[in-house]
């Protein structure tokens, strides 16, 4: 019996235009790195901030790399172009450097840090 083939179309996520997600509030620490501030809204959260003492805001902290490309998500450049300016500076240290930009990107999505303008339908 054969095996149907998945047809469900590849995402070429180096094609993607990234932006940062709207009111996504974010600073620099003392060592430069980059701290997202997340707010936890919803009605799980008020309740474990008012029964739990848990944080209005969680900080996430981003890596050297990380850091380097948040400020230039832009909406306008392509995870190609941003590969490409951390290949400039950090050069080898960036290896691998497009499995490692993907997967980036990839988490900064699924928690809805940055979205794509231009992903295509699934």
């Amino acid at each position: 019996m054969k095996k149907k083939k998945n047809k469900q179309a590849q995402i070429n996520y180096l094609d993607l235009i990234p932006q940062r997600a709207e009111g996504m509030g974010w600073h620099r620490d003392r060592k430069d790195c980059v701290v997202l501030e997340v707010k936890n809204t919803g009605l799980f959260n008020r309740i474990a901030q008012k029964v739990f003492n848990k944080p209005e805001i969680t900080n996430v902290h981003l890596d050297q790399q990380g850091s380097y490309l948040w400020p230039l998500i832009d909406g306008e450049k392509t995870v190609t172009e941003l590969a490409a300016l951390q290949k400039e500076r950090f050069g080898d240290k960036a290896e691998p450097l497009y499995p490692r930009i993907v997967k980036y990107f990839q988490i900064l999505e699924s928690y809805h840090f940055v979205r794509f303008i231009n992903m295509p339908e699934k």
